[in-house]
């Protein structure tokens, strides 16, 4: 079967291939198994297809097509292809034949795979129930995946749309499991805005300093516009960071480098002593997290949290200091998506934020909606900081910030509001044109915000105030005694109707 296969074709397929957990394994777990699958289908059928290829090309000479293979992106060991496993699908132990074969795909690929796969178990029987159960999982597994419509030689399937496929897989998983899942996860539209606003250029070098399954980062390199970018993540959490690793491969971004690490306690991104500088740095943080290092930020070895330390459970200026920190000095762009209280809690919060507002760090506060996330229903704002606005950048003579209030442009629905095309337009021509608009933007000057007290709650800059249509008193008693003479009417018409009938009014 060689006929190309449509995005929705293949996601449609691969979604299918999950009801073999579905209801019985959790969503945030059964998310491993089948992307790991998927993954492995995928290199499977890739060194099949250059196998074919080989062979008709050297014919019987052996030698030289194990060479040639032994330089593919991803070496196959002997046992370990998922037609191997398909074959096995019957045997007993069949969770263990793929751990092993995972294993050996490990140590052949050590360079790019170390540790991909050490936080998946197959043969879990907290995850996958006893032996029987386990076993009738994992073969209907294995044959949803072997199916033709699953066969994603590149003869047949793009690596863009596999590399789509594997995020359509992550955001159905997140919408499914909500909160839980939905931790490594930003909606697509929130994750394009934001790659937008931080808008990489090429030869850029771009981080996100806590990646999750890595969407954010593969949106930043799409809006680059060429190949010569270089990616860079951290990420706390192995299972999320072992889904931003293959999710890296898919989209054939074989040289990004994602760090399993905490990204504020022991960053794994140095260079030497201090930390690696970038041109681009955008998140979607963890909101208000709790318990994030606050006891050790006085002895931070980077000298972080200089302006000062944040609440010990709240971390949102933890990683924007990380961030702004990790910007180069006079050039780089950063863009987070924070909750609503970083723009206006007081105390040590407050002392941060009037501290990066009066170096000239603060270029934008973009308000969106509410119910943007499966994670929070509370509305968000993105902040952007420009540190080409210091002494010596191009925009050191900028002063102002832009506010926009675009929290009330968007499209309901029953369990998750969405930024439809128009509104995200929107949203990034004002930001280009720094324009006011009426009711969405406004530049703020230095002295307004420090007359606001260096609060930055949107309402104060943006008025979305509607005024009500006037009321005119005369022209209410008017419409009151036609209303009555109406009633009257009808009144007198009902008594006609009843005493026709012999009703006594």
């Amino acid at each position: 079967m060689t006929d190309q296969v449509t995005q929705q074709q293949i996601n449609q397929t691969a979604w299918a291939a999950c009801d073999t957990f579905r209801g019985v394994v959790d969503a945030g777990q059964y998310k491993d198994y089948i992307l790991v699958m998927l993954f492995l289908k995928y290199i499977s059928d890739l060194w099949n297809d250059h196998l074919i290829n080989y062979r008709e090309q050297y014919g019987e000479d052996e030698a030289r097509i194990r060479r040639r293979l032994e330089r593919e992106r991803f070496i196959l060991p002997k046992g370990a292809s998922f037609y191997d496993l398909y074959e096995q699908r019957t045997e007993p132990n069949i969770g263990e034949l793929i751990n092993v074969a995972l294993e050996n795909i490990e140590d052949a690929n050590r360079a790019k795979l170390e540790g991909v796969f050490r936080n998946i178990d197959f043969n879990s029987e907290a995850n996958l129930g006893r032996p029987k159960d386990r076993n009738r999982r994992l073969k209907n597994l294995l044959e949803d995946f072997a199916k033709p419509a699953m066969d994603l030689s590149p003869k047949r399937v793009n690596e863009d749309i596999i590399g789509e496929c594997y995020i359509y897989l992550i955001s159905r998983f997140a919408s499914d499991a909500g909160k839980k899942a939905g931790e490594f996860y930003t909606p697509t539209a929130v994750s394009g805005l934001l790659a937008k606003l931080a808008n990489p250029q090429p030869g850029n070098t771009i981080c996100d300093p806590a990646c999750g399954s890595g969407s954010l980062l593969i949106q930043a390199s799409q809006e680059v516009g060429s190949e010569n970018f270089a990616l860079y993540g951290q990420e706390v959490n192995g299972a999320t960071w072992a889904l931003a690793r293959m999710n890296m491969f898919l989209h054939a971004r074989d040289a990004a480098r994602i760090e399993w690490c905490d990204t504020l306690n022991s960053p794994a991104l140095v260079e030497g002593d201090h930390l690696q500088k970038f041109d681009v740095v955008l998140a979607n943080p963890p909101f208000s997290l709790d318990k994030w290092g606050a006891e050790d930020a006085d002895s931070d070895q980077f000298t972080r949290y200089w302006r000062g330390v944040p609440p010990k459970s709240k971390g949102d200026y933890a990683f924007i200091t990380h961030m702004i920190e990790i910007a180069k000095r006079q050039s780089g762009r950063v863009a987070v998506i924070v909750p609503h209280g970083v723009l206006f809690r007081a105390g040590a919060e407050g002392r941060i934020r009037q501290a990066l507002i009066e170096e000239n760090l603060l270029d934008a506060v973009v308000g969106l909606p509410a119910n943007l996330f499966t994670t929070t229903g509370i509305p968000v704002a993105i902040l952007i900081f420009d540190r080409s606005r210091e002494e010596g950048g191009t925009n050191e003579d900028r002063r102002d910030v832009l506010f926009i209030d675009a929290s009330r442009e968007f499209t309901p629905s029953k369990t998750m509001n969405t930024l439809e095309a128009a509104h995200l337009t929107k949203i990034l021509e004002t930001f280009a044109s720094r324009a006011a608009v009426d009711k969405y933007s406004h530049n703020a000057s230095p002295d307004e915000i420090a007359e606001n007290g260096f609060n930055l709650n949107i309402p104060r800059y943006v008025d979305t105030f509607e005024p009500e249509d006037e009321i005119v008193v005369a022209d209410v008693q008017k419409d009151i005694a036609r209303i009555e003479a109406e009633l009257a009417a009808v009144r007198l018409k009902m008594a006609g109707h009843l005493r026709e009938l012999g009703v006594d009014v």
